[in-house]
């Protein structure tokens, strides 16, 4: 699945997906500043997100949600069980994310990369790779959002990435559960946000295997506490 990625920088979401960040969420000055690229996203953490204002379905907006996603029925408690990815299998289907389904809750999360764990001929040692599309600076994973408030009133918006089977270099990399983050091309990245039902349906395709890059990177990244640009630095065993 994806359990940890690299976040894009400001300027690149912006750039790349036509959302800008403290507009749309009237983040003080304080808190764009603080918006960095993270090396070393982690579940629960708030990500930038971007989806469509309803009303205007031609604009795009970038909301900071909470990556791991708590359905609206749920009333702010995150499940027991991970929420951080949707298998589209299920999507249309289980209690968890049926209803963000059937209200074209859908979004993007702009990613520069992503990390995904081997494990050895050993049976027990787990090699990180990063692993990214070699032709673009950042790509968009398809997603689900939605919104919980909690007893206290607080509003809860909240995410997960979609997952697939994997294509044949995931199969080799991921070769425990053999899937794979939902990436969109570019070109359908409209039809995600904003199209139909089957529109978004058929947006859902492998991503061709020779267009994407991977090598091994150092255990570091498997703290979530470690966040710097040496984490995607090629690894080479001693």
């Amino acid at each position: 699945m994806c359990g940890r990625y690299v976040s894009p920088e400001l300027a690149a979401l912006q750039r790349e997906y036509r959302a800008e960040l403290n507009r749309q969420l009237g983040l003080s000055d304080a808190q764009e500043r603080a918006y960095e690229q993270s090396y070393n996203v982690a579940p629960t953490q708030l990500v930038p997100v971007v989806r469509v204002i309803r009303e205007h379905a031609d604009v795009r907006e970038a909301v900071l949600m909470r990556w791991g996603l708590i359905p609206f029925w749920a009333k702010g408690v995150p499940p027991k069980y991970s929420t951080i990815n949707c298998t589209i299998e299920n999507m249309e289907t289980a209690a968890t994310w049926r209803d963000a389904w059937k209200r074209s809750q859908r979004c993007i999360i702009p990613c520069a990369g992503f990390y995904e764990w081997k494990i050895l001929e050993d049976g027990k040692t787990k090699q990180p790779y990063f692993i990214k599309p070699s032709a673009t600076e950042t790509f968009a994973l398809a997603g689900l959002w939605d919104m919980s408030i909690a007893q206290s009133g607080e509003k809860i918006m909240s995410c997960a990435t979609l997952t697939m089977p994997a294509n044949e270099i995931m199969r080799d990399i991921h070769n425990s559960k053999q899937r794979m983050p939902a990436i969109l091309e570019h070109s359908d990245i409209d039809a995600w946000l904003c199209g139909s039902s089957e529109q978004a349906r058929a947006a859902l395709r492998p991503y061709p295997s020779d267009e994407m890059i991977a090598w091994p990177v150092s255990t570091r990244v498997n703290t979530p506490k470690n966040n710097s640009a040496d984490l995607i630095a090629p690894f080479q065993a001693a």
